[in-house]
């Protein structure tokens, strides 16, 4: 599933292809949208929102893009697949998107989003999100990092690294982390998240895993344990040795 980072890229690549161009041909599989109705609409912006990416229309309708699991993306370059949603533009770009979900957001953007919690975004507010995670004291810290109303963005693999970086182990209940252990858990979601956006636009992002599909703890070099963890059951590589885990009885 890609992460926040690696929309941000894709925004990125897309802006001055499609900003303030039409769209001159729609086409794809898709079913949650009337391709049809957005021939000739007028592209205002280029957005993200987490793992969200966004075709705002001067129609008052935006076009939501969520990759899921194994969702992908090309610009000029179509698969041989059929795209759920397939666009052409002006000057004759092209944007495909495959494996996704494509839905109407109807109305202003701001009214659907709250920027606050996108880790990429500008207006990110750190300290909301601390409150948001004393709100639920038992929810688990690898549960904790994928929720996309407190941390929009962030996937496992930040989630793997962020929890390893600051040695707390996943099935630690955020309740019971200290006070500077929540504020560093908070400050490393977005610091990583910059961090990895880099690296992937070097094309070195899996050079800097320390822990994320990783065999072997680089601090303690004993096996690193990978087990599906939380409500989320998402695949969680940590160390058993430096990861406390607080609220242990």
């Amino acid at each position: 599933m890609p992460e926040g980072p690696s929309l941000v890229l894709l925004k990125e690549a897309a802006r001055p292809l499609a900003e303030g161009r039409r769209i001159t041909r729609a086409s794809g599989n898709t079913t949650a949208i009337d391709t049809a109705a957005l021939r000739g609409c007028r592209i205002v912006s280029v957005r993200t929102w987490g793992k969200h990416f966004l075709l705002e229309l001067d129609s008052g309708c935006t076009v939501r893009v969520h990759f899921l699991l194994f969702g992908s993306w090309r610009i000029d370059d179509p698969k041989d697949t059929p795209a759920r949603l397939s666009l052409g533009l002006e000057g004759g770009h092209a944007i495909d998107f495959y494996a996704c979900s494509v839905q109407p957001v109807d109305g202003p953007l701001d009214d659907a989003y709250d920027w606050r919690a996108d880790v990429m975004s500008d207006a990110w507010d750190a300290a909301l999100a601390r409150r948001r995670l004393r709100a639920h004291p038992d929810v688990l810290a690898c549960d904790a990092l994928l929720d996309q109303d407190v941390f929009a963005g962030v996937g496992n693999i930040i989630k793997n690294e962020v929890l390893f970086r600051i040695r707390v182990h996943p099935l630690s209940p955020v309740g019971a982390l200290p006070a500077a252990r929540l504020r560093e858990l908070v400050a490393q979601a977005r610091e990583y998240a910059f961090e990895f956006l880099e690296w992937k636009r070097q094309g070195v992002l899996k050079r800097h895993w320390l822990a994320h599909r990783q065999s072997e703890c680089p601090r303690c070099h004993i096996p690193f344990e990978k087990h599906k963890l939380g409500h989320t059951a998402r695949v969680a590589y940590y160390c058993e040795r430096c990861q406390k885990r607080y609220g242990e009885k």
